[in-house]
């Protein structure tokens, strides 16, 4: 099995105007994806998101950096860093958003888990959890998207 890269595709009845601030904004991301999302929507800009596990109320951060910025069409960021000063390899999230209609689909693309360096095992283990994690938060954002 290739553990290079995920992508989905959800086409959701929203402008891509409205689903640019969706999928970029920290306000937004923390309705349907984190806890809690902290980073300025600017290339370069330093962030966090914050899962609580709703048993034990534990935390996990986990750091990001804003890479691209282009309203209405791409928004991405790099996440994952093994490193807490965030230097590179780290894994590259990319949402671009394509007219549809009076929709838009979104096409998410998660890469890098080649370039992290991890042994197979790790490597696969990290790959299955974030396929089962957009398994959910895709059609999670599609949800909230259908509310706005």
């Amino acid at each position: 099995m290739e553990y290079g890269s995920i992508e989905r595709d959800i086409l959701v009845d929203a402008s891509p105007d409205v689903v640019f601030d969706v999928v970029s904004k920290p306000e937004h991301i923390q309705e349907w994806w984190p806890d809690e999302a902290r980073f300025e929507s600017v290339p370069g800009a330093p962030g966090e998101l914050v899962w609580r596990d709703a048993d034990t109320g534990e935390t996990k951060t986990v750091a990001l950096t804003v890479v691209e910025v282009d309203p209405p069409k791409r928004f991405s960021f790099r996440w994952c860093y093994p490193e807490p000063d965030r230097t590179e390899p780290a894994l590259l999230v990319t949402f671009d958003l394509l007219p549809s209609g009076d929709g838009t689909r979104i096409r998410m693309t998660e890469t890098g888990f080649r370039e992290m360096g991890w042994e197979i095992a790790v490597l696969e283990e990290a790959y299955n959890d974030h396929v089962s994690g957009w398994d959910h938060y895709i059609p999670a954002l599609g949800a909230y998207l259908a509310q706005k």
